[in-house]
């Protein structure tokens, strides 16, 4: 009588079984697993963070560079940072002497002056600009170009001479027979409450300073931030020092960026 074979499939406790140490070995290996998982995830964040910090500090600090002299003011509000500050587009030198010819279109500081010439090189200009001569402030009514009384719009040029929109007498003249071309205002507002670091610009120059300004131009440029302090030092004649401080949060977890930006304080 020949031998049969029974034959067999895989039974339920066997399946049971194998499900039963598979989970076992993929618990153990998600235990090990885990931990850099998180620190990947983790250092994702934290990079992140710090590039968005690190980026608006960077565009604030590159604005500065092309600030007016003595045009930095900052201010708190509600719990809002502010700072605020004149952006140039160029400058040059202006005519202070006649020629040796007696010729020459000379910036006058005794009596309102409607024009004079460039010497050197003639700046970019545009509608919209002002000249400024000599600015040293960024408050009170003395050589203040928010104020206004060293600050003239810009009209139109002819060859060698700048024509302004109304006749003008500057209250100082230059040591180094400079003017500066201003362009507009620019404001820089972190709001801890809503989180956001906002970048306004183009705005009427003020004798106050607006907190906020009114104007339809502005940008987000870093959002999930939690404490932002400006603060200004306008130190010696020549440079002051623009301190910025911000801190962006996510999950609880903190950045905290520091910067300081000297400015060029020379009129």
């Amino acid at each position: 009588m020949h031998s049969r074979r029974r034959a067999r499939g895989v039974t339920l406790i066997e399946m049971v079984i194998v499900i039963a140490i598979t989970a076992i070995v993929a618990g153990a290996v998600a235990v090990f697993i885990a931990r850099p998982i998180e620190g990947y995830a983790d250092a994702v964040r934290r990079a992140e963070l710090t590039d968005a910090a690190d980026t608006a500090l960077r565009r604030i600090s590159r604005d500065l560079r092309t600030a007016l002299p003595n045009s930095v003011r900052v201010a708190t509000v509600g719990g809002v940072a502010y700072l605020e500050f004149l952006q140039t587009t160029g400058g040059g030198r202006y005519r202070s002497e006649v020629d040796n010819a007696g010729l020459g279109n000379v910036l006058k500081f005794h009596e309102t002056d409607a024009d004079f010439d460039v010497i050197g090189a003639m700046p970019t200009l545009a509608a919209g600009h002002s000249i400024v001569v000599y600015n040293l402030n960024n408050t009170g009514n003395v050589a203040n170009a928010y104020f206004g009384d060293n600050r003239e719009a810009y009209a139109s040029t002819a060859g060698p001479t700048i024509n302004l929109a109304a006749a003008k007498q500057f209250p100082f003249s230059s040591p180094g027979k400079r003017f500066q071309v201003v362009d507009y205002a620019v404001t820089y507002a972190c709001n801890p409450a809503t989180g956001e670091l906002r970048r306004y610009w183009d705005y009427g120059i003020q004798a106050a300073q607006p907190t906020p300004p009114v104007t339809p131009n502005s940008v987000l440029l870093a959002s999930e931030v939690t404490a932002c302090t400006f603060t200004y030092d306008a130190g010696t004649a020549r440079a002051g020092v623009v301190m910025l401080d911000m801190t962006i949060a996510r999950n609880n977890e903190p950045i905290r960026l520091y910067q300081q930006v000297h400015v060029n304080n020379v009129p």
